[in-house]
C-alpha cells in the first residue's frame, strides 16, 4: 500500500508523532539561532541590571498585577512609536526574569514611562490615580506607602539571578539590604518605574 496522507488521518499515533517532530525541527530552526545573535542576547548601551532598590518594586509591580494592565513593549508601528517613543528591542531586556511585555492594555505602555513624570506625580497616582487622571479606571494601592521594606530578601534574590547570568557583584549582593531597608513599597516601586526604558529614551 502506497503510504500516503491517509495513512496519518487514519492513524491518530502517527499523526501525533509527526505533529510533535516537525514542531520540534520548526522549533530548533526559529529558536536556536536567536542565542548565538548579539542583537538578542548582549544588553544594548546603557542598560544595567536592576538595582535592589528597582528590583523589589520590579516584585512589587508584579505581585499586583500591574502587568495584567499596563505592556512593556512598544510595537514597530508609527501609531505606538509616536505616542511612547522608540519601539522595544531585544537588548532592553536581557536583564528581565521574567519579561513582562505583555498584550492587554487596559493602561498604557510603561516601556518609555521612566522620567515622564516626578516621583511626586507617581506617588499621588498610586495613593489615588484619579487625582492626577480624571478619567482613570486604575485601582488605588494605598497600602503600597504605608508598608515599609526589610529588605531581608533581597540579597538572595540577586544571588539567584547571578546564577542564570544578571552581572550583580559581591558588592552589589551585600549592599542590598541596606539599600532597600526602611524604605516604602511605593518608594521601590517608583525607583522601578522611574527606570523603564532610559536607555532608549532619546532614539528615535
Amino acid at each position: 500500500m502506497a503510504f500516503t496522507h491517509e495513512v496519518f488521518e487514519k492513524n491518530i499515533g502517527l499523526m501525533g508523532v509527526v505533529v510533535i517532530l516537525l514542531v520540534a525541527v520548526g522549533g530548533l530552526v526559529e529558536i536556536v539561532p536567536l542565542f548565538n545573535q548579539k542583537s538578542t542576547t548582549e544588553p544594548v548601551q546603557g542598560v544595567k541590571p536592576y538595582s535592589a532598590l528597582a528590583l523589589t518594586g520590579r516584585d512589587i509591580y508584579m505581585r499586583e498585577g500591574c502587568y495584567g494592565c499596563h505592556s512593556q513593549m512598544v510595537r514597530p508601528f508609527r501609531a505606538e512609536t509616536e505616542r511612547y517613543g522608540h519601539y522595544g528591542v531585544a537588548g532592553e531586556f536581557v536583564y528581565d526574569h521574567p519579561f513582562l511585555w505583555g498584550s492587554k492594555r487596559t493602561g498604557p505602555d510603561l516601556l518609555r514611562v521612566g522620567g515622564r513624570y516626578s516621583d511626586d506625580w507617581h506617588r499621588i497616582h498610586l495613593n489615588n490615580p484619579r487625582d492626577v487622571v480624571p478619567e482613570s479606571n486604575m485601582p488605588s494601592y494605598p497600602w503600597l506607602a504605608q508598608t515599609t521594606l526589610t529588605g531581608d530578601d533581597v540579597a538572595a534574590k540577586m544571588s539567584a539571578l547571578r546564577k542564570i547570568g544578571v552581572p550583580y557583584t559581591d558588592a552589589d549582593i551585600a549592599g542590598g539590604k541596606a539599600e532597600v531597608a526602611g524604605k516604602t513599597e511605593a518608594d521601590a516601586l517608583i525607583v522601578y518605574l522611574q527606570g523603564l526604558g532610559l536607555a532608549m529614551k532619546n532614539v528615535r
